[in-house]
């Protein structure tokens, strides 16, 4: 079967296109006939060098935590009626907490049968994989935010595959959205789905902007992390709530939590949320009804061709990338 390999730590070049092996399931596991594989931003840190502190990876390897597509056939102590069916699921490798999002960037994956989520129909495959992480991630913080009618949700990183969805999570939860992101295209797209102001993060002054739009938001949904995601914590009212799920920006947010403390300030990172004993699979179904039924749009900003996963990779690093990344296979 093709693959594609991360030869070295280095650049998109270090993805290459190799034939390997077809994976044979072992017990509790599944082989997916993979059509379509997630691209997420850890996989480009990973291919980097960077982030091997908390993901032990080493060349060559094959990146990719999560596809979709049929399961193909079983190991022992997996029901035989799993095969045939479309499926969306982490990779055998990947897990919450713990794991490293590999295997993916192939024509066939390795998967945990207890992890499969059969994906419903009116549901596209590449919709599916799209939702395998962004989907359960963006219903956790989301009810861990507990978002209230009327509230201010400033949303950073707001046009990623997580904040697309959580612009419509808090608008269906009657919240009043200001999204935060770079460029007019991503911002455009954030009023698209609801998002009632916008501001561009890569501007100077734009928390304070945030504050003269809203006069100090509630809820905080920080994707962007690092400095950014710190600088958002300027734009809370006292006793907001502050859930730090990602790191686009570099980094998880340097949250100041003497200051946050003393205002009253509920911060919760994404360690924290990941530990909670949250049912993972019941929200990974619970996105899937949603898209299916049309209540939640998965926004796939680009999809690429397995062979072209180096392109995939230099989009999402240019900073251009909307939505979703997909390999299709």
């Amino acid at each position: 079967m093709r693959t594609v390999q991360a030869e070295a730590f280095g650049g998109p070049e270090a993805l290459t296109v190799t034939e390997a092996p077809d994976p044979v399931a072992g017990p509790g596991e599944v082989v997916v006939r993979v059509e379509a594989a997630d691209v997420m931003f850890l996989d480009t840190l990973l291919r980097s060098g960077a982030g091997r502190d908390y993901f032990p990876v080493a060349p060559p390897f094959v990146p990719g935590g999560a596809v979709a597509g049929v399961v193909e056939s079983v190991g022992a102590g997996v029901g035989a009626e799993w095969i045939g069916r479309r499926v969306g699921t982490p990779t055998a490798a990947s897990g919450i907490g713990g794991g490293t999002p590999t295997g993916g960037y192939a024509e066939r994956a390795l998967a945990k049968a207890d992890t499969l989520a059969v994906v419903p129909d009116g549901l596209s495959l590449t919709q599916a994989v799209a939702l395998v992480h962004d989907g359960r991630t963006a219903l956790a913080v989301a009810d861990r935010a507990a978002i209230q009618p009327g509230e201010w949700v400033l949303i950073t990183a707001a046009a990623g595959g997580l904040g697309t969805l959580l612009i419509q999570l808090a608008r269906t939860a009657g919240a009043r959205v200001i999204a935060a992101a770079r460029g007019a295209a991503k911002l455009e797209l954030a009023q698209r789905l609801g998002a009632q102001e916008v501001v561009d993060y890569s501007e100077d002054g734009w928390v304070e902007k945030v504050r003269e739009l809203t006069g100090g938001v509630q809820v905080v949904l920080d994707g962007a992390g690092g400095e950014t995601g710190g600088i958002a914590l300027g734009a809370v009212t006292p006793g907001a709530r502050f859930i730090g799920y990602g790191n686009a920006a570099g980094g998880f947010a340097a949250v100041d939590t003497e200051a946050a403390a003393a205002q009253g300030v509920t911060v919760v990172t994404l360690f924290e949320l990941t530990a909670d004993g949250v049912d993972w699979n019941a929200l990974h179904d619970r996105a899937q009804a949603e898209a299916a039924a049309g209540r939640l749009e998965v926004v796939i900003g680009q999809s690429f061709p397995l062979e072209d996963a180096a392109a995939a990779h230099a989009a999402i690093e240019s900073r251009t990338a909307a939505g979703r990344t997909i390999l299709t296979v």
